[in-house]
């Protein structure tokens, strides 16, 4: 007489069962990882003002939780360019602010995940606080 519940078929039943459950987790645990971190490449700011932007923060898009100056001790003069690398970012999309000589903002939102060009010209609407 056999034993239709052997040791060896058990301990496949379970290797197998334990195998499923492992790949199908897979996509779930994948998705949260890039869900989390973000990536963006680079945004090339354009300034086609008449003004000298003096500095570039980062924010969430839905808060003003600004950062660091991003251009360090450069400044973006009238007809140059900046290119921004982000390395990473939190969300799918940065509020991006800059800052002209008059200390008036101006502001954008790039989505994460490529290249993106930001052209402030004078037409760019300022918000100088008043």
């Amino acid at each position: 007489m056999t034993n239709s519940h052997s040791p060896i078929r058990t301990r496949s039943f379970i290797i197998i069962c334990v195998s499923l459950l492992v790949m199908a987790s897979l996509p779930l645990l994948s998705s949260a990882r890039s869900k989390s971190t973000f990536t963006l490449t680079s945004v090339n700011i354009v300034n086609s003002s008449s003004r000298e932007i003096r500095n570039v923060y980062l924010s969430h898009v839905d808060r003003d939780d600004w950062g660091t100056n991003q251009l360090g001790n450069s400044t973006i003069s009238s007809g140059q360019s900046f290119n921004l690398s982000i390395a990473s970012w939190d969300q799918q999309q940065v509020k991006i602010i800059g800052e002209d000589a008059d200390g008036c903002f101006v502001s954008t939102v790039v989505s994460n995940g490529g290249n993106a060009t930001w052209t402030i010209d004078n037409d760019t609407a300022r918000d100088c606080g008043y």
